[in-house]
């Protein structure tokens, strides 16, 4: 079922018009921890408070209860990329199993099997850690809009169970009887691996864990500089973590002097010049209805609650919160010249709109629901659509970024994978190709924004023209390059 190609109207306008302009996940207030001042030394200083830096900490703490950790966060835990998702939490590492095949091909039975595990290690920890986040392990459902995706399904499940996934097929009428949208043709159901969570309480919940595990936590903390600096005199040591200080991470009011370093800082402005030709910031944008009624929950069926993305180019994603709201998002992924990223970017009232007429065509059923929340948010997309690792400082500094999205359970894996590069540390992960490679960098701009924009507009076209690749994505395929959100 084809989506509108008319303008969006004044009620899909108003459906959104009186939305709180903040993320649904951070809008419960809550306690921070205090910011940081003066001049403190570590054995680790981790920048960033999000998913990465946050199990990061936990797991430095685990590897070395004595380890003395500072964790530096610009606002509170969770408020970038990790507090702005959509909530989903799927165990793949590579951006799905076919992208990872594209690019991973001879590592992938290790790469899914480390991903799995790792799935396996954050429901762990959420039980150890008495982390409530209305994780639900639903699975998660393609869903296919436009018959020339139909030969996807066989692809699909080839691919989900060549690596152990328990999957389902649904044809037509059994996915519009799954959930209730005249827009499906089909889909397919990967039970293994695939989950939805609250990402704001699980951010927060790994504050709090981190905190009573021995981190020192600073919010309202933003770090400007980085740079190394002499290593103390013994006689000026104040323990022993001050004795070996070889880094220095500047914040306006404190100096953190650490022997190490680990950068978390997901699309902001990395402090290590480097990371930049690597990772773009994209913006990334989501609605959140009002708490459906029960005879609205009736009318779209979704007993199982999985969350749900489609399969064009432009893709959505949705899923029902744990107090039964509808968050919908994606379609757009917007990318501006040199790649601002700060607050008056989180609204693109054209996008809002769009995804709006969307929602009520794919569930013409809700009709008169009013949306209470909107946002956006800056995803950290690399050209491989997935995680990637460094070192620089000979070794005192690591770090992981350039998610892509999925990031809410592969940030597990990146934050203790880079610890590991950051302690020196063989382990099984870091030997990959996968941990040791870097993306194909981007172009400087101007060409930056001029390459991206030309993607994202031949990315649409080939949805208009039952999903065939052009010249242009032919090529960034044979040369494994890509964008997305």
């Amino acid at each position: 079922m084809p989506w509108p190609t008319s303008p969006p109207t004044a009620s899909h306008r108003a459906a959104y018009a009186d939305a709180e302009p903040r993320s649904f996940w951070l809008a419960p207030a809550h306690d921070s921890a205090p910011a940081l001042h003066g001049v403190v030394t570590a054995d680790l200083c981790i920048v960033g408070g999000g998913f990465t830096g946050l199990w990061a900490a936990l797991y430095a703490k685990a590897l070395d209860p004595a380890r003395d950790v500072v964790l530096l966060e610009a606002e509170t835990a969770g408020f970038g990329a990790s507090g702005r998702n959509g909530g989903f939490c799927v165990a793949s590492l590579t951006h799905g199993i076919d992208n990872g095949l594209a690019r991973f091909a001879s590592e992938m039975e290790v790469l899914e099997r480390l991903g799995l595990e790792n799935f396996e290690g954050i429901r762990s920890d959420l039980a150890r850690c008495g982390i409530d986040c209305d994780f639900e392990a639903t699975g998660e459902l393609l869903a296919l809009t436009d018959a020339y995706q139909e030969p996807w399904i066989a692809e699909e499940r080839s691919s989900l169970e060549r690596f152990g996934h328990r999957v389902t097929v649904l044809d037509g009428e059994a996915m519009r009887a799954e959930v209730h949208s005249p827009t499906y043709i089909g889909g397919v159901w990967d039970h293994t691996g695939a989950g939805v969570l609250d990402p704001g309480k699980l951010a927060r919940g790994l504050r709090d864990a981190a905190v009573a595990a021995g981190v020192r936590v600073f919010e309202h903390s933003a770090v400007h500089d980085l740079r190394e600096t002499a290593t103390p005199s013994p006689a000026r040591a104040s323990h022993r973590s001050g004795g070996d200080a070889a880094l220095e991470v500047l914040t306006a009011s404190a100096r953190v002097r650490a022997r190490k370093v680990l950068l978390a800082t997901s699309a902001y402005p990395p402090l290590l010049r480097a990371i930049s030709h690597y990772v773009v910031p994209v913006y990334d944008y989501v609605l959140v209805s009002e708490p459906l009624t029960d005879a609205q929950l009736r009318d779209i069926g979704w007993e199982h609650r999985q969350g749900i993305g489609d399969g064009g180019n432009q893709f959505h994603y949705y899923r029902l919160t744990a107090d039964n709201r509808v968050l919908y998002g994606g379609w757009d992924a917007v990318y501006r010249f040199r790649g601002p990223v700060g607050p008056r970017w989180d609204e693109h009232d054209p996008t809002f709109a769009t995804l709006s007429q969307h929602f009520f065509h794919t569930f013409p059923q809700l009709e008169g629901v009013r949306f209470t929340h909107r946002w956006g948010g800056a995803i950290d997309t690399s050209s491989r659509f997935s995680v990637f690792f460094g070192t620089a400082f000979a070794g005192r500094l690591a770090y992981a970024t350039g998610y892509t999205g999925l990031g809410v359970g592969a940030a597990r894996f990146g934050g203790r994978t880079a610890l590991d590069l950051l302690d020196g540390r063989d382990t099984e992960a870091t030997r990959l190709r996968y941990v040791r490679s870097k993306p194909v960098p981007f172009p400087p701009e101007p060409l930056r924004w001029a390459v991206v924009q030309y993607t994202r507009n031949r990315l649409a076209a080939a949805d208009r023209n039952n999903g065939r690749r052009g010249p242009w994505l032919r090529l960034l395929d044979a040369l494994g390059l890509g964008f997305d959100s």
